[in-house]
């Protein structure tokens, strides 16, 4: 078993690349509290990938800054409205590390040096290192989320895709109501450029 084990591990591939991609998310309440318009954040980092060639499976992880925008509109609300709160952006920033399972199909008769599709989940976890000032939200340190998504790689070097992404736990709750939390939902698209 060790063996086999050493054996696969020694012909894995791995290689590290930058990465970039925009976001499309929002917070979602668990109840019925107040309207939330999503937005647009960006995300900035590095992910290793780590193939079993033959197989077609392999791991990957990484570090990201990623940032989450949504418009919150208090006003609709008397507990708040009666402070003089109204629609406020709510952004908080995060340092991400995801690990992934993925699949790339690369039995293409060669087509997969020009073109190879990918999908790959897992979770994320999350880091938070700061927000803006929005006085009804109390936020959380971290938080676990999962995504998956699905892409190509295209001359083995740039990686293409997108996917969904949805927060397990709280990133933001009120701090009037107890119990009344908001985790992010959204899409996301992300380019990786795999170093030399």
């Amino acid at each position: 078993m060790a063996l086999a084990a050493s054996t696969l591990t020694a012909g894995a591939q791995f290689r590290w690349g930058a990465t970039a991609g925009v976001n499309f998310e929002k917070q979602r309440f668990k109840q019925d509290l107040i309207e939330v318009n999503g937005g647009v954040g960006f995300s900035a980092g590095i992910m290793g990938e780590l193939m079993f060639p033959g197989i077609g499976f392999g791991v990957d992880f990484g570090l990201n800054y990623e940032q989450h925008s949504s418009k919150m509109h208090f006003e609709q609300r008397e507990i708040w409205a009666s402070d003089g709160f109204g629609a406020t952006t709510s952004t908080i920033h995060l340092l991400q590390v995801p690990i992934n399972i993925r699949f790339k199909y690369t039995r293409l008769n060669g087509i997969e040096n020009k073109i190879a599709p990918f999908v790959y989940g897992g979770p994320v976890f999350n880091i938070q290192v700061g927000h803006n000032s929005v006085p009804p939200l109390e936020y959380s340190s971290g938080s676990i989320g999962l995504q998956c998504a699905l892409g190509a790689e295209l001359w083995q070097k740039f990686q293409v895709s997108g996917g969904y992404y949805w927060d397990m736990t709280y990133e933001t709750r009120t701090r009037k109501l107890e119990n009344f939390s908001s985790r992010p939902h959204g899409w996301t698209v992300k380019v990786v450029y795999f170093l030399p």
